[in-house]
This record gives structure tokens, C-alpha cells and sequence, in this order.
């Protein structure tokens, strides 16, 4: 019999493991999603590695036959040192080498082993304390209460407040401190306790070392991965955004991806701004979702008819950070502070589906469809509802990602308009930063490129009447066949599938 075994620290300790063990997933998930976008790709990879791994860890478990107490400890410091550092390691190991879903798959292995092999210990360890029925079903109860925790805290407290590497760090000294509690409370049971706690303090040293040079190991990753100096990077409950300058070109990145060059991002908003405008002359309200840097709006405040405008974006720090930041405001001319426009933060989804206010013009500005999240925001059931908020006169355009790196997904968006009911116009721009650009036109009635009008007054940097007329010629080789192309859902959100195809055959 275990004298002086604590079932209460010992299922705190399975509580905890649990909390960390989810959390560990979530982040791994995370990270590969971050770094190559493709979110469902990477967390199904992550949770079938994950899930299979604890069952490897559970069938190790029963070649340890003594000594249970001492596995338990070990196991845990070592989940502290592998989780602890697996968000630091995996942005490193992306940043020197190509070797990143190698380490991915050994790290995701490492800590589901482990964590496998600690609640089988935990059972047989609990065996004198009651029976086995009750042995088991405490130690499950504890097991997905923590995975609760975890799935909750992760996304509304820890990701937010910590960031990635920071959350890691802190849920590895969670892991030690379970080891440091058991080391007071049950020393007794421990044979190697000397070897034990000093393995658990240098591990500690270690974590609490690499927490406190968290943001700056963190600004050195970023560098990293980006050519120019970065100069400002937030974790958001949403996106990671970060800016980077050299010289007078400052860039936004979110989750990684190159969102705009000041250089050149002029290019790119003039063609989304005033091709739809071109087309409806006398626009006076006007959505824009997404957009929260502000440049669009800058272009469309050029229209002194434009009464008001609504911007939709999810996120406040991102709004924040354009409409706050000196460097950002002189780029967007102060256009979110401007009294025509009205800022809602919320999901572009939803608020179409309850708004029920009528546009003359729409732009869709949002991300890349690289992952189930956005995936629904180029799919026929939103267009629907975008044709329903647009007057009968209006025009609707969509950003439709590189026509040339990502063809079928270009051309899934043309078709999914057109399923909902739109006469659809492509067309591309050529963004030096970017490269090739493409766009969706989209209006409730036919129209001709050739009757497009710009205002003479605009005072454009890059379109004039004869530049826009050549945006609608789309060269071969950025057509496609559409015979074999599929109208994108809510339910078979094909277009992932397209953007990971055309975006990873590059990289």
C-alpha cells in the first residue's frame, strides 16, 4: 500500500495535466497554422498525432512495473521541458531549417507519449486508495474537466494576454510545479529524489529564464522570418499582427502573410475602391468588411457624395493600432477618425446576416481563405446575404487572392458570385509586393467594362481611365477551365482546399 499517497494532489496533478496537455495541442495547431496557414491541415494533423501518441504512451506504460512514482515525476518534468519550449523550438526550427514538419511531428509524439504514459501510472498508483471502478471514472472526470479548462482558457485568456511562446513557457512551470508539489508531499515515495529535483530546478531555471527573455527571443524569431526590421508585433484573440520597416517601406503582416507594402499598397486599393464606384456614380452608403487598416476608407473619403460609411472588423486591435499609431495614421490620412465612418467590431458574417441596412457599394477586404474561419466568408450562402444589403443599382467587390498562385481559387470565388445570383466581372492588378492581384466585380445587373467611369477629380497615384479598362483583360495564362471548378459552402468548403493547393505549391 502507498503510506501517505495524497489522492487530492494526485488528482490535482492529473487536473493540471490535463489543462496542459490540450493547451499543448491547441498550441502546436497554432503555431504550423501561423506559419503556413492551412489551419485544418495542421490541427487534424496535430490532434490525430496527438490522440495516437497517448495511446502509445498508455501501452508503454505497462512495461513499467516499479517505481511508479519516480516514472510519474520524471514523465512530468520532461512534459514541462517539451511543452514548455515546443512554440519556441518549432518557430526556430521554421526559421533555420526546412525540417519544420519533422519537428513537428516529433514534438506533437513527445508530448502525447508522455502524457499517455502519466494517467495509466496515475491509475495503477491510485490502486490501494478505493477500487478500480472508482480509480478510473475520478481520474476520467478529472481528465476532461481539464481538457474543458484547457479548450476554454487557451483562446479567451492565454493566447490573448501571453501570446504563443509565453503560453508555452507557463504551462511548462505549471507542469514542474506539479512535480515540485509531489516532491514535497510525497517524498517519501520517491527512490531517486535527489536526481529528481535537480533535474526539476535546472528544467525550472531554464523555463523561468527563457519567460523573462520572452519578448525579446520572441522579436528575434519574428526577424527571423521577416527581411525587414519588425517594429511592432501583437498577439490578438484573432490574429498575430505584425509591422515591419525599411527605409519608408512599412509592411503588415497578419498570421505571417504580407497584407500591404506602403510602398505599392496604393495600387492594390485604388483598384478595390474605385472600380465599384466607378459603377455606381452616385454611391452614398457605403460597407466595407474587413479593412481595419483604414487604407480603404482613405479612398473612399476622396468621394465628397459618399454620406456614410460602415466598417466591419473583428478586430479592435486592429483598428486601435491604425487609428493611434503616428506612422499608420499618416498612411491612412486619419480615415478612421473621420466623422463619415462608423466602426463595428464584430464577425463580417454575422453582421450582414442581422444588419438590415441597404449599400450602394460593398467591398469584402478580408483575408485569404486559409482556414475554416474565413473559408465561409467566400461561400454562396454569404453572398446571398451580401445581395440582399445591396441596393438594386449597387456593386459588390471581393478580393479574390493571385489569380496566377492561386488560380482555382480565383476562379471557385468567380463561381460562387455567380451562384448567388451576381453578373461577375474578374479582374487583376499587378501589386509589386504582392505580384499578381485579383478581384471580383460583382453587381445585380449586366455591365460592360468599357462604361466603367472614373471621376476626373480623384487625383489617383497608379488607375486612370485607360488603366482601368485593362484591369478586365485577364491573359491566358491566368485562366482556367471552370468545367471541374466547385461552388464553395458552408458545408463543403471546397476553396481551402484550392488556396492550399496553389499558395504550398510555391513555398
Amino acid at each position: 500500500m502507498n503510506q501517505g499517497l495524497s489522492a487530492p494532489l494526485v488528482y490535482l496533478s492529473i487536473l493540471v495535466i490535463a489543462v496542459c496537455g490540450i493547451i499543448y495541442e491547441l498550441i502546436i495547431g497554432a503555431v504550423s497554422a501561423y506559419l503556413w496557414g492551412d489551419s485544418v491541415l495542421y490541427f487534424s494533423i496535430t490532434i490525430g498525432l496527438y490522440m495516437s501518441a497517448m495511446g502509445l504512451g498508455a501501452f508503454v506504460s505497462k512495461f513499467v512495473r516499479a517505481r511508479l512514482f519516480d516514472v510519474f515525476v520524471a514523465s512530468e518534468i520532461l512534459v514541462g521541458l517539451l511543452g514548455g519550449v515546443s512554440a519556441l523550438f518549432l518557430f526556430w526550427i521554421y526559421s533555420v531549417s526546412d525540417w519544420y514538419e519533422l519537428a513537428l511531428i516529433a514534438v506533437t509524439v513527445g508530448i502525447g507519449m508522455l502524457v499517455g504514459l502519466e494517467i495509466p501510472l496515475l491509475i495503477r498508483i491510485l490502486e490501494d486508495q478505493s477500487s478500480l471502478r472508482q480509480n478510473v471514472a475520478h481520474v476520467l472526470t478529472y481528465d476532461y474537466v481539464g481538457g474543458l479548462i484547457g479548450a476554454l482558457a487557451f483562446p479567451l485568456i492565454l493566447l490573448p494576454q501571453l501570446g504563443l511562446i509565453r503560453t508555452a513557457l507557463v504551462l511548462g512551470l505549471s507542469n514542474l510545479a506539479v512535480a515540485g508539489l509531489n516532491f514535497i508531499r510525497h517524498r517519501s515515495l520517491l527512490r531517486y529524489f535527489g536526481l529528481l529535483i535537480c533535474s526539476c530546478v535546472i528544467v525550472c531555471v531554464w523555463l523561468c529564464y527563457a519567460l523573462w527573455q520572452a519578448p525579446e527571443l520572441q522579436v528575434a524569431l519574428e526577424q527571423r522570418l521577416y527581411r525587414d526590421q519588425v517594429i511592432l508585433t501583437r498577439q490578438t484573440p484573432y490574429q498575430s499582427l505584425t509591422l515591419t520597416q525599411w527605409h519608408e517601406d512599412i509592411r503588415l503582416y497578419i498570421n505571417g502573410g504580407l497584407q500591404f507594402s506602403s510602398l505599392d499598397e496604393y495600387r492594390y486599393h485604388e483598384s478595390l475602391v474605385h472600380v465599384p464606384m466607378s459603377a455606381v456614380p452616385h454611391a452614398k452608403r457605403v460597407l466595407v468588411l474587413g479593412g481595419g487598416d483604414g487604407l480603404a476608407l482613405r479612398e473612399l473619403l476622396k468621394y465628397p457624395k459618399i454620406q456614410h460609411i460602415t466598417l466591419v472588423d473583428i478586430d479592435p486591435e486592429m483598428t486601435r493600432l491604425f487609428s493611434e499609431e503616428d506612422r499608420l495614421r499618416k498612411l491612412n490620412q486619419d480615415s478612421l477618425r473621420n466623422s463619415r465612418v462608423s466602426i463595428k467590431h464584430q464577425d463580417a458574417y454575422k453582421f450582414v446576416e442581422t444588419n438590415s441596412e441597404i449599400y450602394d457599394v460593398i467591398l469584402v477586404d478580408l483575408p485569404d481563405p486559409s482556414h475554416t474561419a474565413l473559408s465561409k466568408l467566400y461561400s454562396q450562402g454569404f453572398y446571398e446575404l451580401l445581395k440582399r444589403r445591396l441596393s438594386l443599382a449597387g456593386a459588390l467587390v471581393t478580393q479574390s487572392t493571385s489569380p496566377f498562385f492561386a488560380r482555382e481559387a480565383f476562379w471557385c470565388i468567380n463561381k460562387t458570385l455567380d451562384a448567388a445570383g451576381f453578373q461577375v466581372l474578374p479582374y487583376q492588378v499587378e501589386v509589386p509586393s504582392f505580384g499578381n492581384w485579383g478581384f471580383q466585380l460583382a453587381l445585380r445587373r449586366p455591365l460592360r467594362p468599357q462604361n466603367l467611369q472614373l471621376e476626373s477629380e480623384l487625383f489617383l497615384r497608379y488607375l486612370n481611365q485607360a488603366t482601368l479598362e485593362s484591369l478586365f483583360i485577364l491573359p491566358e495564362d491566368l485562366r482556367i477551365s471552370l468545367t471541374e471548378i466547385k461552388i464553395n459552402s458552408l458545408s463543403e468548403p471546397v476553396i481551402l482546399g484550392y488556396y492550399s493547393h496553389g499558395w504550398n505549391g510555391i513555398r
